[in-house]
């Protein structure tokens, strides 16, 4: 991911706010569990809105967010409070919309899709549209639409281009053999 020029600060109860949602954005098994302790830096090149109850706070133009080793991107974010003022929802979108961390294991995880819709009140994260997920060392899923869901690890996938969700799944490495050689 390269790094985007800083071009607005965004007020701090929205990059708060941010914060919260790209946490939610990183499913519990795959995010590393000290970036919630991390401060979140969002960029992009306009802001408006802000956080109030049934409200949607919109970044655009090179948006980036970036918490600990969480790094997500995009041209636009939406941010969408619910009747309290929490984050119930954040839409990514770009060419493509992209995020990515590595696990607690070190292995890279990418996502990229022309949207990303994390709904942080059931846990679900939507890419959408060329949707394409990479886990280094274990595999990558790829189709028009995957769903994952951060609470149980389920994903499903559905494609419309030529009708097929394709996954790719590697092998576990062999343990070594204390055979002679």
């Amino acid at each position: 991911m390269t790094s985007m020029p800083r071009s607005r600060h965004v007020p701090t109860s929205l990059a708060l706010a941010l914060a919260l949602a790209g946490l939610a954005l990183a499913p519990p098994g795959l995010a590393k569990k000290t970036d919630r302790q991390q401060e979140m830096h969002v960029d992009a090149q306009h802001f408006d809105g802000f956080q109030k109850p049934n409200s949607v706070s919109t970044l655009s133009g090179d948006v980036s967010i970036v918490q600990g080793t969480l790094k997500a991107s995009g041209s636009k974010a939406e941010v969408h409070f619910d009747g309290a003022g929490e984050i119930s929802r954040v839409v990514i979108t770009g060419f493509p919309a992209r995020i990515e961390q590595p696990d607690d294991h070190g292995n890279l995880v990418q996502g990229q899709a022309r949207t990303l819709d994390y709904d942080n009140i059931k846990g679900i994260a939507v890419l959408a549209g060329q949707a394409l997920i990479l886990q280094k060392g274990r595999g990558s899923a790829s189709g028009d639409r995957l769903t994952y869901d951060t609470g149980t690890s389920e994903m499903t996938g559905e494609s419309g281009g030529d009708g097929r969700v394709h996954m790719t799944f590697k092998p576990k490495s062999a343990p070594p053999t204390n055979e002679p050689g």
